[in-house]
C-alpha cells in the first residue's frame, strides 16, 4: 500500500498538476484582427498540451486596454484562479503618451493584486517606436525593469523581440503582428513560460 502511495505520488509529480495560465494584455496579446487561434496565448496552449494536458490558458488580451483597465479586469480573471499569470500590458499607455509614473503605478498594483493570491507573474516588456523620442522611449523601457526587479518577476525583456519593425511580420498597420509574428513571439514568450511549468 504504501509502495502504490509513493508510486502514485510521483506519477503526480512528473505529469503535475493542473496548472491555468491568463495572459493579460491588449490588442498584442487578443491576436488583432487574426482568428483566435492564430493568436500568441493559443499558440502556447497547443504547444504545451503535449506534455501538460490539463493546462487551461485564458487570453485576457482585449483591444485598446491599458495598465488601469487591465487592472480593473484582473478582479473578473481572478475567479478562474490562474496559476500563473503573464502581464503584457502598456504599450497603449505608451503609444497614448501616459505619463510613465502612472503605468508603473498600474503594473506595480496589477502585480500586487495577483502576488496576493499566491499567482506566479511573469512580465512581459515593451518597447516605443522611435518617432516618440528618446527621453520618453528610455523612461519608459525602464519601467519594467523596476517592477520586476521590485517584485523578483521573471520577464519576457521585449514582447516583440524579432517582430517589432519588420513590415513582412505584421499587418499592414504596422503595429499589429501577423499570423506569422504571433508564431515568433509564442517561441519568446515560451522560453520563460516553460520554466515556471
Amino acid at each position: 500500500m504504501k509502495t502504490l502511495s509513493l508510486l502514485l505520488l510521483l506519477t503526480l509529480s512528473l505529469n503535475g498538476f493542473a496548472k491555468t495560465i491568463l495572459f493579460l494584455g491588449d490588442s498584442l496579446t487578443e491576436g488583432y484582427r487574426l482568428p483566435k487561434e492564430a493568436a500568441y496565448p493559443a499558440l502556447i496552449e497547443k504547444e504545451l498540451k503535449a506534455t501538460h494536458k490539463d493546462l487551461k490558458v485564458i487570453n485576457g488580451g482585449v483591444s485598446g486596454a491599458t495598465s488601469a483597465s487591465g487592472l480593473k479586469r484582473l478582479d473578473w480573471y481572478l475567479k478562474a484562479k490562474p496559476d500563473i499569470m503573464v502581464l503584457a500590458l502598456g504599450a497603449n499607455d505608451g503609444l497614448r503618451g501616459l505619463k510613465v509614473s502612472e503605468t508603473e503605478k498600474n503594473l506595480s498594483a496589477t502585480v500586487e493584486k495577483a502576488q496576493a493570491r499566491g499567482i506566479k507573474v511573469i512580465l512581459a516588456g515593451m518597447k516605443m517606436p522611435t518617432n516618440y523620442g528618446e527621453p520618453y522611449r528610455t523612461d519608459f523601457e525602464e519601467i519594467f525593469s523596476r517592477v520586476a526587479k521590485k517584485y523578483k518577476l521573471k520577464t519576457i525583456p521585449f514582447l516583440l523581440e524579432g517582430v517589432g519593425g519588420k513590415a513582412e511580420l505584421n499587418l499592414p498597420d504596422g503595429i499589429h503582428p501577423n499570423s506569422k509574428g504571433h508564431r515568433i513571439m509564442s517561441e519568446t514568450v515560451l522560453k520563460v513560460l516553460e520554466a515556471e511549468l
